[in-house]
């Protein structure tokens, strides 16, 4: 799902908002992909939540991960 969330306000008084998916993915608008987007609130700028993952995204478990929990609970690999 995409999200977008206040990220901060600059010195000059904009609002800026951060959008980005929640599962990782790169959000698209206007044919363009992007891991993330910092926008002035007031554009109202929407994205699209697209199936390509964020190449070295940290929410996906590794092969390696998986591995050392199997190990954590026990279990010979």
């Amino acid at each position: 799902m995409v999200i977008t969330e206040y990220y901060k306000t600059r010195e000059d008084g904009v609002v800026l908002n951060r959008t980005y998916s929640d599962k990782g993915m790169m959000i698209e608008r206007d044919g363009v992909r992007y891991e993330e987007a910092i926008d002035p609130a007031e554009l109202n700028r929407e994205y699209t939540e697209t199936d390509e993952p964020i190449e070295g995204d940290p929410t996906e478990a590794t092969e390696t991960d998986y591995q050392n929990a199997l190990r954590d609970m026990g279990v010979d690999v």
